[in-house]
This record gives structure tokens, C-alpha cells and sequence, in this order.
């Protein structure tokens, strides 16, 4: 895969200014710290894209669980990235439905046109990374992708040049 190794990756605390901010503005909102885990885990990937070990840890210690807590949860949820991607992460649905209408055949169409290569990967200029997603809940309109927070349906190999080109 394309991505810097994670212990190369220099780590400054992310709860700073407005970020910490950010976070303190939810406790009121939340019976208790912990509470606040996926909203501070959130923060985190919004400021520096991913979750990096130090910043586990620097949100175990704000909101007074263990790190190993921490790294459960984002380990266990795939919509955390645990290694720097792409500006954009395209999904991609490879479920049986969208499989019989082609997904395979977009999805070697958007390795292709990002220059990714494989699953997982971050294309060698940085602007995505591409990965499988296991449902986008679109199965009769396959195959269906989510850009970001951009979703698009019914997507086929001869659309992928056209709609990555709006993304810079």
C-alpha cells in the first residue's frame, strides 16, 4: 500500500484552540466523558484525516478511559482510518448485489483512473484512497460509491473519468 509507515508520522496533540474547544462543548452534552469517545475520535479525523496511536492516546487521557479502550472502538468501526489517506477516500460497494451488476468492473476502473493499484491504497499523487465498502444501501441503483461525503449512484466504469475529475 501507499501510505507512510505510522511510527515515520510526527504526531502533534490535536486538542488545542479550536479542537479542544470543540470537544469541551460536548460534555454538557453527554451523561458522562466516555460518552464523548465517536464525537472526540470524529474531531480528531476531521483535523489530521486519521487516527494515530499518540492521538488514542491523547483523547484516552481527556476523557479518562484506557487507550486500549480507545483502540477497541477504532478498530472496530471501519469508518476510522488508522493511517493516513488521500484528500478524498472513495468506497466503493462490492456487496453480491452490486458484484452482479458490475461492481468489479468499476471498481478496476477507479484503481485505474486514481492510479491506486489496490484496495487500501493512496494514489501516488495523495488525492485518494481507495477502499471497499460493505453496503452503501443502494443496491438498486449499483453500483453506488461515497467520495467523501459525497454519495453517487448507478456508477459504471465508462462514469469514473468524468466524476473524479471534479475532485482536486
Amino acid at each position: 500500500m501507499n501510505h507512510v509507515p505510522v511510527a515515520e508520522v510526527p504526531f502533534e496533540p490535536v486538542f488545542t484552540g479550536p479542537a479542544l474547544a470543540k470537544l469541551e462543548a460536548l460534555f454538557p452534552l453527554y451523561p458522562t466523558k466516555q460518552a464523548c469517545l465517536l464525537p472526540a475520535l470524529w474531531i480528531v479525523q476531521e483535523t489530521r484525516g486519521w487516527i494515530a496511536p499518540a492521538a488514542m492516546a491523547e483523547v484516552a487521557a481527556l476523557l479518562d478511559v484506557t487507550p486500549a479502550y480507545v483502540r477497541g472502538v477504532v478498530t472496530f468501526y471501519t469508518m476510522y482510518h488508522q493511517h493516513p489517506m488521500g484528500r478524498h477516500v472513495i468506497q466503493v460497494c462490492t456487496t453480491s448485489p452490486c458484484h452482479l451488476c458490475g461492481a468489479g468492473e468499476t471498481l478496476k476502473a477507479i484503481l485505474k483512473e486514481t492510479g491506486c493499484r489496490e484496495l487500501g491504497a493512496t494514489s501516488p499523487d495523495g488525492r485518494f484512497t481507495v477502499v471497499e465498502a460493505e453496503c452503501l444501501g443502494a443496491c438498486g441503483f449499483a453500483t453506488p460509491i461515497l467520495v467523501g461525503n459525497d454519495f453517487i449512484e448507478s456508477v459504471t466504469p465508462e462514469r469514473v473519468p468524468g466524476l473524479l475529475q471534479r475532485y482536486e
